[in-house]
């Protein structure tokens, strides 16, 4: 089982990671304000739902719909119908997010209404959206495909509207589940360098901090009982770029490039050695962990990080506290054996007279044994014995 020094270093280390990793997300989210990249991934995935790779039908039609156009800003302009978005794509002014509800609704009105929005469409006269109206005019969807998913979802609704309007918001659902797998993947990747970069740019090398930690007590113990009080507030995965960075700063570790290149041992330190381990290989291996470790995330590692004070704090007591002896080992206690007269009518001491000698510690205890004490009850000779038959017959018993 680990030892509290090795599992207070992890403790340090996994603490560092938090950091790390609430700086990195941090920066991942500035570049996604100013990008937008997830819109892009949206508005690729709902063409290739609707079947409109070019962006110029019902996928155009959607997102100029009032309840698709009043999410966002701008013009609709469809994004490359030959490639999957990259991972920093530009979405321009699109929604991250639509509701499946808004998607629903708009499609059943471009179906029952029709796709342009104009005086006949917005006319009080204007049909109303039934499960009879939109799928007689299912045909102003003009895409054979999208056509016959929502005849589907009417025809499974049988005659209840927002059964069919729930059967829509299903479809789409399942396929903002693939888009959702694909900016995941995206956002590790856009992570795992952006770690590397904040590794870097800083020196955080898991290495070189997990050696230091090892070997400073004071240090350890303190960053120990930082990560304790984060432990317990999850308020440490919310912080700003400049509250993270000024908590990782205040660590007191061997952060930063002030003592140059090197790991685990700086030229400074003791025990330092000139090879390609500690000036090369250790330097790359511990910028390359704090960057795969930023990919995973705060999250991640807030959970872990409690999880280690849980093992701590059954490994620390047991290492404070000595071990009992067995019974076999502890010394024997002194017995103490109470004076034959002991009781009320025990008689009072007299003081010893003058000149007498002194008396023995045992002469104050009775002796318990007899004169015949030591003989043994197998080495009596009998002389008479009774046979049975002289034994007088017996009487009564059990009837």
């Amino acid at each position: 089982m680990f030892g509290s020094v090795t599992l207070e270093v992890a403790i340090g280390i996994i603490f560092v990671f938090i950091l790390v990793s609430v700086i990195c997300s941090a920066i991942r989210e500035g570049i996604e304000a100013w990008m937008k990249t997830r819109g892009a991934y949206l508005e690729h995935a709902i063409r290739e739902l609707l079947q409109d790779k070019n962006g110029e039908g019902l996928a155009k039609s959607l997102y100029e719909h009032p309840l698709i156009y009043s999410l966002f800003s701008g013009k609709y302009t469809p994004g490359s119908s030959s490639r999957r978005p990259a991972i920093l794509a530009n979405g321009r002014e699109l929604p991250s997010y639509i509701p499946s509800r808004n998607f629903a609704l708009a499609l059943m009105d471009i179906a029952a209404r029709g796709p342009e929005t104009d005086d006949v469409s917005s006319h009080p006269e204007s049909p109303i959206i039934s499960l009879d109206t939109v799928r007689m005019n299912v045909m102003n969807l003009n895409n054979p495909f999208v056509q016959r998913a929502l005849l589907v979802a009417i025809d499974s609704a049988q005659g209840d509207l927002e059964q069919a309007q729930r059967n829509i918001e299903a479809w789409y659902d399942s396929a903002m589940d693939r888009v959702s797998g694909w900016y995941k993947r995206s956002t590790h990747w856009v992570l795992f360098w952006i770690g590397l970069a904040v590794a870097i740019g800083l020196n955080v090398n898991t290495i070189t901090i997990g050696d230091y930690l090892y070997r400073n007590d004071i240090a350890r113990t303190a960053l120990v009982a930082r990560a304790e009080s984060a432990a317990k507030d999850t308020s440490v995965l919310h912080l700003q770029y400049n509250e993270a960075r000024s908590a990782l700063d205040s660590l007191n570790l061997p952060i930063g490039w002030t003592a140059g290149w090197g790991a685990p041992r700086r030229q400074y330190d003791v025990g330092y050695k000139n090879g390609a381990w500690n000036n090369f290989f250790a330097p790359i291996f511990g910028l390359l962990i704090t960057a795969l470790a930023a990919t995973i995330g705060a999250p991640f590692w807030f959970d872990l990080l409690n999880k280690a004070m849980v093992i701590r704090s059954t490994v620390k007591p047991h290492e404070k506290s000595l071990e009992e002896a067995s019974e076999d080992r502890q010394f024997p206690k002194s017995k103490v054996v109470p004076a034959a007269n002991s009781g009320q009518n025990e008689a009072p001491r007299q003081p010893p007279a003058p000149n007498a000698p002194p008396r023995s510690s045992t002469a104050a205890v009775s002796n318990i044994r007899d004169a015949e004490s030591g003989i043994d009850g197998c080495e009596v000779e009998v002389k008479d014995i009774t046979t049975d038959e002289q034994l007088p017959p017996a009487e009564g018993g059990v009837a």
